[in-house]
């Protein structure tokens, strides 16, 4: 059992910054991969990038190539989102998840979600 709880959300203006944080409870969270989702409003959840329980392998949606970065700490148990450039686009309630595949880029490859955290990008 995974318990993840999300953090660093907020409001930014567009070109801004922001760092989201997800902390894992349990001493396995080292052989868990990891993910990111977001949703917007109206919108169905969707998949923004994914890092592999090393942190040796990185995926990302279009999207948010090269203005997006996932890392881990798995001494800390606790992944990250780095977000840059971001866009008005891009607000949308963000979740981190825990799969116990190697990799996953689908919801359904996931086991075990944290509640959200909201991000808002102003124009």
């Amino acid at each position: 059992q995974v318990q993840l709880v999300e953090s660093g959300g907020g409001l930014v203006q567009a070109g801004g910054s922001l760092r989201l944080s997800c902390a894992a409870s349990g001493r396995t969270f080292s052989s868990y991969a990891m993910g990111w989702f977001r949703q917007a409003p109206g919108k169905e959840r969707e998949f923004v990038g994914t890092i592999s329980w090393s942190g040796g392998s990185t995926y990302y949606q279009d999207f948010v190539k090269g203005r997006f970065a996932i890392s881990r700490d798995n001494a800390k148990n606790t992944v990250y989102l780095q977000m840059n450039s971001l866009k008005p686009e891009d607000t949308a309630v963000y979740y981190c998840a825990a799969t116990q595949s190697w990799i996953g880029r689908t919801l359904g490859s996931y086991q075990y979600w944290g509640q959200g955290t909201q991000v808002t990008v102003s124009s």
